[in-house]
């Protein structure tokens, strides 16, 4: 298995899509999978149970910002060549519905703007009907060595 920085961004998660790359440890907290990518497109499933409720029932905010950060921001990383990564320096969240429980989402994210230094990305999560429940922007600073 190659280091991340090996392949350019899309290479790696077309071989995370493959089952080549393993995703990220935040998935096994927040159970999302990337599931489609092109150059600075990404396609993320994610569900949400009841761990990730408030304690008065609705699924907490911070469930849609972290698969909604991590849409946005490896959309910026598949325009990454090999050995140039990218974090998140700004994320904004606008939240339109409360999350259900136990339903398949789905978070797209699309590059809006590249330049040497930063990466700007716009995402959404919707449900399998298009119910869409919220949507982002991100801004990600890019790491070159």
């Amino acid at each position: 298995m190659k280091q991340p920085l090996e392949m350019s961004g899309l290479a790696f998660f077309e071989a995370m899509i493959r089952g080549d790359q393993a995703h990220a440890e935040i998935a096994k907290l927040v159970p999302m999978q990337c599931v489609a990518a092109a150059h600075g497109y990404i396609k993320f499933t994610a569900r949400a149970d009841a761990r990730h409720t408030n304690p008065y029932g609705p699924v907490h905010g911070g469930f849609a910002a972290t698969v909604l950060d991590s849409a946005t921001a490896c959309a910026v990383q598949t325009a990454m060549e090999p050995g140039v990564g990218s974090t998140t320096i700004d994320l904004h969240v606008k939240y339109l519905r409360p999350l259900p429980q136990n339903t398949l989402l789905i978070a797209e994210a699309r590059v809006t703007n590249l330049s040497r230094r930063l990466g700007i990305a716009e995402g959404t999560l919707k449900d399998e009907a298009g119910k869409l429940y919220a949507s982002a922007s991100v801004t990600c600073m890019i790491l070159r060595e």
